[in-house]
């Protein structure tokens, strides 16, 4: 049976049904807004994973170049491995839902969304996030739903509801919830406040429930048999009594260690003394090590909220010690270290010309981007052994929030034609490693001379919450993550927000919490930024000297074949003689880059050249080429030569033509325009 919803929103028509494709899946549900459409799938495995510590969850969002009327790029035409973009949605699917499943569930289930049409008007990202909640509710999964999602722009003053993909606005928000609050958020903005940031939450977070309460009809009337609740690990309140009992001191003990490697080891040494002194009452080891972290967890949580003291003793809004360092490395373009207690990020800039900027093809089209930031994080940052490879799904998603932040900042490409790369290289991390790698991509740039807006910082924020008591946590560590109810990441100038990314992993948090935890974020942002200038205050007022020198200009779109010429061969000999780097648009923009600003000149002297006539009445540095009886033919205009009469050659009568000048003497002539055969006329009278 075909079930279908409609309702108008943002002004345009959104429709969920089920029933007609993808029937063998546990749930599915085809999401149509407008003329975009997104086919969502939910499989779950009926038995669970015995072996799992955690949801074994897989998210996908696959783009088909079909929707969009297009053949994939590339040698091989078909879709293969996950673009940037399919990562970061997979991901932003992702973070609303895992909450929201029940805890005891362990079964391996796969979530698939796939865009089977795209209008180039209607994004395709929340419409996955409604699909996704859609199928779920539908299936029987105990999944604590439905959500929604929805994107928000700002716009002269005012919120856009789900703005057009080629709209450009100050604000790119994407903000998921549910009945009661808002779950996940993913935004860039140009360093916007506190206070308009928080109405666009509370401006999403109503505009998602006519979603919701859609999702809830179509239930209604479509929804298969709810699947019986897994029972929970046997646990026992007199466990966890008996561990907090005999060993809290020991947990207290280990948790006063200063490192995170020390607490860590400490930890497992108590969690040994567990394990032999249970040994003999048959208790599996699973519910030991869950029962013992939840004492741990307790413990840490209880501290937080009755002391307002941390695991290192920090007050709730006090900030690790930082340090922060600029060219750090001899030869490369711009480089940094920052350091926020145990977390240090080695950023690094590179600068290149227009062939070095990533060509993208996606559903909107072909595009080029000029600025790259890449995070790696390898395992020796956190201390363990581990594989390196390609970058997985957490590396690209921590690159692009750093990206976001920063973007906003550097200047257009008229202003700055370079291409820029940065790479953030985690060395130590405990906590916030992305917000580490905003800091010190803002350092490493202005450290390679790029004229920047202003310097961007970024902390992340945490929450204890425990019925109404709570306390809101600045620059958190890795164990406070772990053990927190939030993971709230906002990046920015002295002048606003520039990037914001909220999770949360309990059923909703109220905007009073938002509120204070975005006001406590800034005063940690401004002490960050005042602790960055000790390093470096502002970009260097020049380029590194080992940057590359780059300078451009605009031709006529007419004389582009002329200075490019017959297969390539004018540009390659302009490119041999300079020993340049050459890089023409069809726009007619043309950018030359060297190793010397003299050679740069020279190429776009004979670029200018050859694009464009020169000008009369302007004097020009030229070389006597020929000498004859009547004058001397000068090169004064790239390839261009002109004749000297011996009549321009002084004001007063010359007998001989080399009694003035000989072949290979440099002279400056002015232009005088051209005689009825069109050859250049020039003159030395206006030099005399």
């Amino acid at each position: 049976m075909i079930v279908r919803k409609t309702i108008e929103w943002g002004k345009r028509s959104l429709s969920i049904e089920t029933g007609r494709f993808a029937n063998q899946a546990t749930g599915s549900a085809l999401v149509r807004y407008a003329d975009t459409i997104v086919l969502c799938t939910v499989v779950a495995d009926k038995k669970p994973n015995p072996e799992a510590d955690f949801f074994p969850l897989t998210v996908n969002y696959v783009e088909k170049a079909y929707a969009a009327g297009k053949i994939p790029g590339g040698f091989v035409k078909r879709e293969g491995r996950p673009s940037e973009r399919e990562t970061l949605i997979s991901r932003l699917i992702d973070r609303p839902i895992r909450p929201l499943f029940h805890g005891n569930f362990k079964n391996e289930t796969h979530v698939i969304c796939t865009v089977l049409s795209f209008d180039g008007e209607n994004d395709t990202d929340v419409i996955s996030i409604i699909g996704a909640s859609a199928a779920l509710t539908l299936s029987g999964i105990p999944f604590l739903g439905p959500i929604a999602a929805t994107k928000i722009g700002y716009k002269n003053g005012e919120f856009i509801l789900n703005p057009s993909v080629r709209l450009e606005t100050d604000l790119d928000l994407v903000v998921a919830g549910s009945e009661k609050g808002v779950l996940m958020v993913e935004s860039g903005a140009k360093e916007l406040s506190e206070s308009v940031m928080l109405n666009a939450l509370k401006f999403g977070h109503a505009a998602l429930q006519p979603v919701i309460n859609m999702i809830k009809e179509l239930s209604e009337e479509a929804a298969k048999t709810a699947w019986n609740v897994p029972e929970p690990i046997t646990q026992t309140d007199a466990l966890i009594g008996d561990i907090k009992k005999n060993f809290l001191k020991d947990i207290e003990k280990a948790y006063a260690e200063k490192t995170k490697q020390e607490r860590n080891a400490s930890l497992a040494g108590v969690l040994r003394k567990v394990r032999e002194s249970f040994l003999n009452d048959g208790i599996e080891e699973e519910v030991l090590k869950v029962s013992f972290s939840k004492v741990c967890s307790l413990f840490v949580r209880a501290k937080i909220l009755k002391t307002g003291k941390r695991i290192d003793n920090r007050g709730v809004a006090d900030i690790r010690n930082i340090s922060a360092e600029v060219s750090v490395l001899p030869r490369v373009h711009g480089s940094a270290v920052f350091t926020r207690g145990e977390t240090q990020a080695l950023v690094v800039t590179t600068f290149g010309t227009n062939q070095d900027e990533q060509l993208v093809d996606s559903l909107i089209g072909e595009y080029r981007e000029r600025f790259l930031l890449h995070y790696n994080f390898p395992p020796f940052s956190v201390g363990e052994v581990g594989c390196s490879g390609s970058p997985g799904r957490r590396e690209i998603g921590h690159g692009k929030l750093a990206w976001r932040a920063i973007e906003q900042m550097l200047p257009s490409k008229e202003e700055f034609p370079y291409s820029i790369r940065v790479v953030s290289e985690i060395l130590s991390c405990n906590g916030s490693s992305s917000m580490a790698t905003v800091c010190g991509a803002s350092l490493a740039l202005m450290d390679a001379g790029v004229p920047m807006k202003c310097a961007v910082a970024g902390i992340a924020m945490g929450l204890i919450i425990e019925d109404e008591e709570y306390k809101i946590l600045s620059d958190i560590m890795g164990e406070e993550d772990h053990l927190g109810d939030m993971d709230f990441k906002v990046a920015g100038t002295e002048n606003g927000i520039t990037a914001l990314q909220m999770d949360i992993k309990v059923v909703s948090v109220t905007f009073e919490i938002m509120e204070k935890a975005m006001i406590q974020a800034r005063d940690g942002r401004l002490h960050i930024l005042e602790e960055m200038k000790k390093g470096l205050a502002k970009h260097r007022p020049e380029l590194n000297k080992n940057a590359p020198k780059m300078a451009s200009l605009v031709i006529p779109k007419d004389k582009i074949r002329e200075v490019i010429g017959s297969g390539g061969k004018v540009i390659r000999e302009i490119i041999d003689q300079t020993g340049t780097k050459i890089d023409i648009e069809d726009s007619g923009n043309v950018t030359v880059s060297g190793q010397n600003t003299a050679s740069i000149e020279e190429a776009l002297n004979i670029i200018k050249s050859i694009a464009f006539d020169p000008i009369e009445g302007m004097v020009y540095e030229g070389t006597v080429v020929k000498v004859m009886d009547f004058g001397a033919f000068v090169n004064f205009y790239g390839p261009k030569d002109g004749l000297l009469h011996i009549s321009e050659m002084s004001y007063k009568r010359v007998d001989k033509v080399t009694d003035v000048m000989n072949e290979g003497d440099k002279i400056e002539v002015t232009f005088l325009g051209y005689d009825s055969k069109g050859r250049a006329k020039l003159t030395l009278k206006c030099k005399v």
